[in-house]
């Protein structure tokens, strides 16, 4: 989790906030309300009660009126009240915005591939969906302890982030209908999102199409015609894609042996796993792990 910062802002203002790579940020406004600006997206005026999500970690605006000017965040003052927590006092004394902001940071591959098919801004109206009264108490709670923070008030506040986050997740996977195709609707599917999630869960097993068929209770065929029509790829190209992607994550974090790594993620041999591994990523093993470390330039899965 990156820092959270609770923010007191007076008409007029504008905050630019920077890009933060692979993390999702968030906005609750608690009183008040402003402008969001992400580009690509039309602005959207956040007013109480309402969560504003910007998945890609892409720089954007918060402003108190549409094409005011703005302050690059890392140029104003705050106070520290953590090394995680900060309050920031704003403005030109006008009428008073409160916000809670964080950001949320993607370690698991199946949460950056989430995160990339996400639209550029997602807006929850705390007020309009089918859980109101339940969005409603939790962002209350957090504007009291946002107020007046008391002890144990940033672990509060970082709790019901997370868990407001994850709501406004599912409200837009429910209600918008960009949410029922591709990957993010095939999650959604009975039968093959509990495939999805065997093969994420447990990717050292030996999976075919027929033991994940019956898993799932389907047969052969109307599984692999039902996943290739949802996710895009067969049942096996996303498996063998899958243990990649978690294969670049343990690559880049920790120091396990390739045999190690290769016995994880279900190949007999270290050798089976290297040829695995350069036809789906283009590099070896050794060459990415060597890579995200000294450079940090990310590696991509292809579609094996």
């Amino acid at each position: 989790m990156c820092i959270r910062d609770r923010s007191e802002l007076t008409a007029p203002w504008g905050i630019d906030m920077p890009p933060i790579e692979n993390c999702l940020m968030f906005h609750v406004v608690t009183e008040g309300r402003c402008w969001l600006e992400v580009e690509g997206a039309e602005p959207r005026c956040l007013e109480p009660g309402d969560l504003a999500l910007v998945p890609h970690g892409e720089g954007h605006k918060l402003i108190s009126e549409v094409g005011g000017p703005t302050e690059d965040l890392f140029a104003i003052p705050r106070e520290e009240l953590s090394d995680r927590y900060e309050l920031i006092r704003y403005g030109g004394g006008g009428a008073p915005t409160k916000l809670v902001c964080g950001a949320v940071h993607f370690d698991h591959p199946a949460a950056q591939q989430f995160a990339a098919l996400l639209p550029r801004m997602i807006c929850v109206d705390g007020w309009n969906t089918t859980q109101a009264e339940w969005l409603h108490s939790t962002l209350r709670f957090m504007a009291t302890e946002a107020k007046e923070l008391k002890p144990g008030g940033e672990t509060i506040i970082t709790r019901l982030s997370d868990v407001l986050v994850i709501q406004a997740l599912r409200t837009w996977m429910a209600q918008d209908p960009a949410a029922r195709t591709g990957w993010i609707g095939a999650l959604q599917d009975p039968q093959i999102g509990r495939a999805i999630v065997l093969v994420h869960r447990d990717p050292a097993t030996p999976w075919s199409v027929e033991s994940l068929a019956r898993a799932i209770g389907m047969s052969r065929s109307g599984f692999a015609l039902r996943f290739k029509e949802l996710v895009g790829e067969s049942p096996m190209q996303y498996v063998t894609r899958w243990r990649m992607a978690v294969a670049i994550g343990w690559l880049q974090e920790s120091d396990a042996s390739l045999a190690e790594l290769s016995l994880r993620l279900g190949y007999q041999s270290e050798a089976a796993f290297s040829r695995a591994f350069k036809r789906a990523v283009g590099e070896s093993p050794g060459a990415v792990r060597r890579a995200r470390r000294h450079v940090g330039s990310p590696a991509t899965v292809t579609t094996p």
